[in-house]
Formats: C-alpha cells, sequence, structure tokens
C-alpha cells in the first residue's frame, strides 16, 4: 500500500481486521468501529433512528445512542474497552458507535477502502430473494447490508459460521448473496479454515468478499504451512512476550519456558467431570493434548468436556485448561495485543473473535488484485 488505508468496521470484536493490517504492517486509519459488546437495550428504533438524521455530525450521532445507552442500561461495554486498548490511535474521531441500528453509513459515504463485518445467522421472512435488501429487514444482516449500501466502499468483507450456507434451507444464502449482488457488488465466498492459514486451531468460517472495481476468486487465496503445534503456544512452553510477529507478519517464538497460573489446573473432581464423554444421545470422545485445538469457544471458561474444549497436559499428570492469553495465541493475537478485562471476558472475546491470519491471507490476496486503487 502506497497510502494509508481506510478501515470500518462493524461488529467489531477484539479488532482482527486492525491487528491483521498491523501485522502486515500496513498503513491504515478507522473511520469507524462499532459493537455494544452484547449490551442489549429495547427502544423503538425508527424514532431514535429518525431522531439522529436530524442532528448535523457523526460525532452528535455517536453521543446521541451513547446517552441513549447510559438511560437504558448499567451494563459495561468490555469490547469497547479493549478496542480502545489497542487501536485508539488508529481511531478517528474517536468514532466508536455503540448500535449498529442506528449508525448512520452515509456519513461516511466514499470514505471507506474496506468495510468489514459479519451478523448473526437470522432466517428471514420471504422464501428466495425477491425484493432485495427489504427482503432482510429487521435482521442485523439488513443493518450491515444497508451499511454497504450507505458508504460505498470499495471492498467489503462478510464472516459467517459456516452453516449460513445450509441453513433454512439454503434460503438465508440465497437472500444474502442476492442482496449483494443487488448493491453492484461481484462476490465470492468460500468456508476457511485456520489450520490452513499457520494457526493450530480447527476453526471453520465462511467469509465473503464483495468487490466494486473487478471480480475475485477466493480460490486464489494462498494457504500456509502450518508450522506450530497448539502446545507451541502454550505459556509452559513459550513464556509470556515470546509471541511475536516478524516484519513480514509471521509468527515468531522465543521458546522461553514459562510457569502458568495454577488457577487454570484442574481439581480432580473438576478433571472427572471433563474427561467424561457424555451419553448415548450425545457422546464425543474425550481427548486432551490436540497438536490443532479445536475451536476456541468463547465460553471456555464454563469448562466444558474434554470431546468439546482444549485440555492440556501439566506437569506431575495433572491436566489445565487454556489460559486467556493462549485463546488470544490461537486467534492469531501475538503477545503485544493487550488483555485488559477480566478472565471471562478475555475468554468471551478471543471465542468471538475472528483469525486474525485469514484475514492476513484474504488482505494480501486484496492488495496483490490492487482493489483498493
Amino acid at each position: 500500500m502506497k497510502r494509508k488505508l481506510k478501515v470500518a468496521t462493524v461488529f467489531s470484536g477484539i479488532g482482527s481486521i486492525e491487528f491483521a493490517l498491523k501485522r502486515l504492517g500496513i498503513d491504515y486509519e478507522v473511520c469507524f468501529a462499532c459493537d455494544n459488546g452484547e449490551v442489549e437495550v429495547e427502544y423503538d428504533k425508527d424514532y431514535h433512528f429518525k431522531k439522529i438524521k436530524e442532528l448535523d455530525t457523526p460525532t452528535e450521532k455517536k453521543e446521541y445512542v451513547e446517552d441513549l445507552y447510559r438511560d437504558l442500561t448499567s451494563r459495561k461495554n468490555f469490547v469497547k474497552q479493549s478496542y480502545y486498548a489497542n487501536y485508539e490511535d488508529n481511531l478517528i474521531d474517536d468514532m466508536f458507535f455503540n448500535d449498529i441500528r442506528l449508525l448512520d453509513g452515509s456519513d461516511f459515504h466514499d470514505e471507506v477502502d474496506l468495510f468489514v463485518g459479519g451478523s448473526p445467522c437470522q432466517s428471514f421472512s420471504t422464501v428466495g430473494f425477491q425484493s432485495g435488501l427489504e427482503d432482510a429487514r429487521g435482521t442485523l444482516f439488513y443493518e450491515f447490508a444497508r451499511l454497504i449500501e450507505e458508504i460505498q466502499p470499495k471492498v467489503f468483507i462478510y464472516e459467517n459460521v459456516r452453516g449460513i450456507v445450509n441453513h433454512d434451507k439454503k434460503n438465508t444464502w440465497k437472500i444474502i448473496e442476492g442482496v449483494f449482488k443487488s448493491l453492484g457488488y461481484n462476490v465470492d465466498h468460500k468456508i476457511l479454515n485456520s489450520k490452513n492459514f499457520g494457526i493450530p486451531q480447527n476453526r471453520n468460517r465462511l467469509f465473503l468478499v464483495g468487490t466494486k472495481s473487478k471480480e475475485i476468486s477466493l480460490n486464489n487465496l494462498v494457504s500456509k504451512e502450518l508450522k506450530f503445534t497448539a502446545q507451541d503456544f502454550l505459556i509452559n512452553n513459550n513464556d509470556l512476550g515470546s509471541m511475536k510477529s516478524s516484519i513480514t507478519g509471521e509468527i515468531t517464538l522465543d521458546n522461553i519456558t514459562g510457569k502458568i497460573d495454577k488457577k487454570y489446573i484442574l481439581t480432580p473432581k473438576l478433571y472427572a467431570y471433563v474427561m467424561k464423554g457424555g451419553t448415548k444421545s450425545f457422546y464425543q470422545k474425550p481427548e486432551i493434548d490436540l497438536p490443532i485445538a479445536r475451536t476456541v469457544l468463547k465460553t471456555m471458561g464454563n469448562r466444558h468436556r474434554a470431546g468439546i474444549d482444549n485440555y492440556y497436559t501439566h506437569t506431575n499428570g495433572k491436566v489445565r485448561m487454556l489460559s486467556e492469553r493462549e485463546a488470544h495465541r490461537l486467534m492469531g493475537f501475538t503477545d503485544d495485543y493487550k488483555i485488559v478485562v477480566s478472565r471471562a471476558q478475555g475468554y468471551k472475546q478471543a471465542g468471538n473473535s475472528i483469525v486474525v491470519d485469514v484475514f492476513m491471507a484474504i488482505m494480501n490476496l486484496l492488495i496483490k488484485e490492487s482493489l483498493f486503487l
């Protein structure tokens, strides 16, 4: 990139695309980010959006929503806390919004090179693509697509669980693709697994890329040899600060042994529970010490059974769970990423995130295809 890339994100989480750009050494600035941190409030959407449209500046609109949330809830947005700790210097004019439903994309028309986000997997009210964007009204996908229409980014990336392709007898995906195409974008999608891009985690996710200037094929993505095991990412094998990113974005490890806090070691009672395989109707073989980790879950702090979650042998035959830092490592966040929240929030934010290295592969392809000129 010969100039600063202008990025905007919704369902921003802890900034996977932002961290991908950082690891790649791409100079960027964030036009806006948006995430409610799973703080849910109820309000009259049409009434408040009308009020927002009457305001003059994005700052006034942002403050309006912040005041609305303060009136309706005392819950804290921990995602915003993590985002500011890591990307505040890249965020233009403090543009972090609380609610995608009350975000006016027209304020950023033709200002965004890359727009990134996802949405919950929701059924739509109509069968098939009949009325364009209106088919998706009332869903959070509608809000994502509405913002594309208002912003008109050069490129957008949409991420979701792989099951969305077959959701609601494939009607959901039919509408999603139809809406994106109706907005004037060339689209291509592919299910990508983190283990094929350098991260030892078996995590399949659906990625769709929309481009304005020319078509792009995600089949041209360059996969990466898996050089590390999940054990390499454990603190006892690589102490805090040992996982770094090279000037080319490659993960490096210092191989300095560390010590794990005893709070991560399972008690005999917990060990007996997690090693159960379940029942006849729902049985999964309990396995630990997997070199390629299972999908990192946002609820891993709840200590699920070993057929679902990730556990590793500690010293003296004891078994332990992953730490929050190790969970972030398995999402491609090197140790310069600042974890500033509680254990529970740390697990949740890692499990809700997107693997950084997959975004890095997509960005390399987009830049190679000169899609931001």
